[in-house]
């Protein structure tokens, strides 16, 4: 098919969740070929939209057209454990054939279900090496893969499959630093129709086009994300200073609406008075007071009308105006004295890793580096007493919470503030609520349930009920926390771990996230173990 003729049409567009709210409304999009960021706070249906583009949602009026093949890559990736890596890839039938008539069966059915395509293997192996998985074996099961490595593969079958038009939804999340670097080189030679949410600098500058979605409406912005963000600074600027000038004229409008009411009040005294000594006759006394009267009328008329004007072009320069809300974290009660140990691992052997020595003290802040499968999330899940060490005994010293991956700790059926209530049972209704607002739960928003939230609003949620638990936490541990934020949120959780007074260690990818976190000690799990590694 021509890449002219690929796109995605949403036409009248509407969309809305089980318990009645509504993510779209009218809306309309329509994507042609090309690189396109598709961008927004989290919350605003970045991946809803791209699940109602791929047919994984069904709207509720309108339509979505895409004309090509398409393929999608989801958010939150599951694989079946038990598939083998030719089943993801589509290749098994294939390869069953082929391996059928090199043993000698001549059965027609093998020809047919090969085709033309006699090098499925060779292709399959070659897209592998290409994404850095050459290591992976055709027959291996896909329950033995790191998050990663099912990242990759996924990628790989659709670089396999080649579709039209590709759908790629949070794409970085679990891969390290190599198979990004790889991730990067397939998207820049992507020849079709390609749709990407990431909170990825380096992916989103190379897309060709930015999609802003914010309050259900998209608007365009040519180029990378970095000429989005020069664009949307300007605009803001200009945004701003318009708004300091609606506001300037609100103030003088008043004023001057209070000076027009002294004026016509010191007339009104005026000509009471005139009337009171009836120094003229009293039909023209009469006549005056009715020109006075029209006169005021008219002076409220004007001065209230500007004043209304003046109000409207302030409510308008404040819409223009992005005022996105940080969280807040302030929770005394996580606090470590710098001389008190956090946790220890005097020589504890991974049950799946290598043997690791180490300890904590006081509020450090440890960055923890390594490639896929390296073990980092086993070991943040031994030390939280999820897993079990191989040799070895870790000694907890302070209350501890650990956020993994998968944000799997909330309960789909209840709402936010339930959620938050398993971890602190202690809390009146009232307490959680005012708290769940630090973390941007406010009102209405508390009672989303938890099957309804966007990936960065259940990591909030997640972080939250971790926070707010009690006792509370002096020990933190992230597993990939930024996989599912934009960089909005990003910057919020950034502001929110500054203020946490704990220890902290933060397993990532995301080296300026991590630079932005004061990190006081970089560690890289390898085979060999632990080992402390100068500043990113």
């Amino acid at each position: 098919m021509s890449t002219s003729t690929v796109s995605i049409v949403c036409t009248d567009l509407g969309f809305a969740w089980p318990d009645g709210g509504t993510l779209f409304d009218d809306f309309q999009m329509a994507v042609g070929p090309g690189r396109t960021g598709l961008v927004g706070l989290n919350g605003a249906g970045k991946s809803t939209l791209l699940r109602l583009m791929a047919g994984d949602l069904a709207p509720t009026r309108g339509s979505v057209r895409v004309t090509g093949e398409l393929g999608y890559l989801p958010q939150n990736l599951t694989l079946d454990t038990d598939a083998r890596v030719d089943a993801v890839l589509g290749i098994a039938g294939q390869r069953a054939a082929l391996h059928a008539i090199e043993a000698g069966d001549v059965d027609p059915a093998h020809f047919t279900a090969i085709g033309d395509d006699w090098d499925v293997e060779e292709r399959a192996l070659a897209t592998l090496d290409r994404l850095g998985l050459a290591h992976l074996d055709l027959d291996r099961p896909t329950g033995l893969l790191s998050g990663g490595e099912s990242v990759m593969l996924s990628l790989a079958s659709q670089l396999m499959r080649g579709p039209d038009v590709l759908l790629l939804d949070e794409p970085t999340n679990n891969l390290d630093i190599v198979a990004r670097e790889r991730l990067y080189d397939a998207v820049e030679g992507w020849p079709g129709v390609l749709v990407v949410v990431s909170h990825d600098r380096h992916l989103l500058d190379l897309v060709d086009q930015v999609a802003d979605l914010r309050d259900g409406e998209v608007r365009w912005f040519g180029g990378t994300f970095s000429s989005y963000e020069n664009a949307l600074e300007v605009e803001q600027d200009a945004a701003e200073r318009m708004l300091r000038v609606a506001e300037s004229d609100v103030r003088r409008q008043k004023r001057e609406l209070a000076e027009a009411h002294d004026k016509l009040a010191r007339r009104k005294r005026y000509g009471q008075k005139m009337w009171d000594n009836k120094r003229e006759p009293k039909v023209i006394m009469a006549q005056r007071k009715r020109a006075a009267q029209v006169s005021a009328g008219k002076h409220r008329t004007l001065h209230g009308d500007r004043l209304a004007d003046a109000r409207d072009r302030r409510a308008e320069a404040e819409r223009a105006v992005r005022d996105d809300d940080v969280i807040r974290v302030d929770l005394p009660e996580t606090v470590v004295p710098d001389d008190r140990q956090v946790v220890a691992l005097p020589g504890v052997g991974l049950r799946f890793g290598p043997r690791v020595k180490f300890d904590v003290r006081g509020s450090e802040r440890i960055a923890l580096l390594g490639r896929n499968g390296a073990g980092k999330t086993t070991l943040l899940r031994t030390i939280a007493g999820l897993v079990e060490p191989r040799t070895g005994e870790v000694r907890r010293e302070v209350p501890m919470r650990y956020l993994p991956q998968r944000l799997d700790l909330l309960f789909d059926d209840l709402t936010v503030a339930e959620n938050v209530g398993r971890f602190a049972p202690g809390a009146t209704d009232n307490e959680i609520r005012a708290r769940l607002a630090r973390f941007l739960f406010k009102g209405r928003r508390a009672d989303q349930r938890a099957d309804t939230l966007s990936g960065g609003e259940r990591f909030r949620a997640t972080l939250a009920a971790l926070l707010l638990a009690e006792p509370a936490p002096q020990l933190l541990m992230l597993d990939e926390p930024t996989n599912n934020l934009d960089m909005a949120s990003v910057r919020q959780l950034t502001t929110a771990l500054e203020s946490y007074r704990g220890a902290l260690i933060v397993a990532s990818h995301d080296v300026p996230f991590l630079r932005g976190l004061g990190v006081t000690r970089w560690l890289d799990l390898s085979p060999d173990g632990l080992t402390e590694v100068a500043p990113l």
